[in-house]
């Protein structure tokens, strides 16, 4: 019996993810609705490949030629959820983002409550790869706890706990400074289970009241203010992902918006920035430092208990 040849191309959800269209599993939604259609033929199931000869329509709209894959750092306010769309009627981050971004997806998210450094791409692929334990990039939080934590307390967490059936990777966990009745805390984390570290918490009697996360990998938030958004330049996606660079890069020019609440006057877009912010080598230990390299961004910093930053920003290339 002869195996039959893997025909030629992407599956048909890659293409329009790699367009910025969906995410994968939102372009295989898509299809199933009947919203595609290829060469003139509405399609119902994204078991189909194909080429850059294909013609491909989403909602009567031919899809634009892939771009190549991009990557902001968003420095998101409490009060966000971090979803397309909220059957709550609740803010989202993307309601937030400057008018001129293309459309992109969140590597991750972070919940209502919580703030600080979220992952944006333009790249379905990039986002999968990202979220993966596998990839091994360490999300650091500065985390301040109501309580008074200690070493034996914070044990189980360091080694890993279960929480309501759940298993949670060990965490890297150092006691910053106690404030009164709050502790900050440092804590790093691999997975990023849905709230896993407020749920870890409260399973060994503390609760969390402010959580800021302050790097994904070798992104660091830095100097970002809430509600700014900065998109790193191509030679640093290509670095520390190994992709490749398209011919020529796409220039964005920062849109000097005045911040008010949220970094933007109400109803406004946050400024969009376009840096190359990284801080180190992906894959670092847990509970490591980032290194405080910048690419042509702000210079990065560090949090002390109080979450005020610490030393003078590096100089901002323009």
């Amino acid at each position: 019996m002869t195996d039959k040849p893997t025909p030629a191309g992407d599956r048909i959800a890659k293409v329009l993810s790699r367009a910025g269209i969906a995410s994968r599993r939102e372009a295989e939604r898509m299809i199933e609705a009947g919203r595609v259609s290829v060469n003139g033929k509405v399609i119902d199931s994204p078991a189909l490949n194909v080429t850059p000869k294909d013609k491909i329509l989403v909602d009567d709209k031919p899809v634009a030629e892939p771009e190549p894959p991009r990557i902001w750092l968003y420095h998101k306010p409490t009060g966000l959820v971090t979803t397309a769309k909220d059957e709550k009627g609740r803010e989202t981050v993307f309601d937030k983002l400057p008018e001129d971004m293309p459309r992109v997806m969140s590597i991750g998210r972070l919940d209502l409550n919580s703030e600080g450094l979220l992952l944006l791409t333009n790249d379905g692929g990039v986002k999968r790869k990202l979220e993966l334990p596998s990839t091994g990039w360490t999300r650091k939080y500065r985390v301040r706890v109501k309580g008074k934590p200690t070493d034996d307390m914070l044990s189980p967490v360091r080694k890993g706990i279960t929480v309501d059936g759940e298993r949670f990777q060990p965490m890297s966990v150092s006691l910053d400074r106690q404030q009164g009745a709050n502790a900050w805390l440092t804590i790093s984390i691999r997975e990023g289970k849905n709230r896993e570290i407020r749920r870890a918490m409260e399973a060994i009697g503390l609760s969390v009241n402010r959580l800021l996360r302050v790097s994904y990998g070798p992104f660091q938030l830095g100097e970002l203010k809430s509600g700014e958004v900065e998109e790193i330049r191509q030679r640093v996606v290509r670095e520390q992902l190994g992709m490749e660079a398209p011919e020529k890069t796409p220039v964005r020019k920062r849109a000097e918006i005045p911040r008010g609440k949220h970094g933007s006057k109400p109803g406004a877009k946050p400024a969009f920035k376009g840096t190359g912010r990284s801080g180190g080598k992906p894959g670092g230990k847990p509970g490591q430092r980032p290194t405080g390299k910048s690419f042509g961004g702000s210079g990065s910093r560090d949090w002390n208990a109080g979450g005020k930053p610490q030393g003078r920003p590096g100089p901002r290339k323009k």
